[in-house]
């Protein structure tokens, strides 16, 4: 398993239910830590990192310094 970091820009716990929901969805996914306060996401995964951020950004938050 693997751990990447994100840096999203969630502005509501709407945001980061809904960044929940869709990495959720996904079969592979070990661990999902979302802080709205420090804006990250923390995916611990056997999926690739491209994966998971083209789920992250298909729910329409920004993701920065990809």
């Amino acid at each position: 398993m693997t751990e990447y970091t994100f840096n999203v820009e969630m502005s509501c716990s709407g945001c980061s239910n809904a960044v929940n929901r869709a990495l959720s969805r996904l079969e592979g996914i070990d661990n999902i830590d979302i802080s709205l306060e420090k804006q990250t996401v923390v995916v611990t995964t056997e999926l690739p990192r491209d994966k998971i951020l083209e789920t992250i950004k298909k729910t329409g938050k920004t993701v920065k310094d990809e």
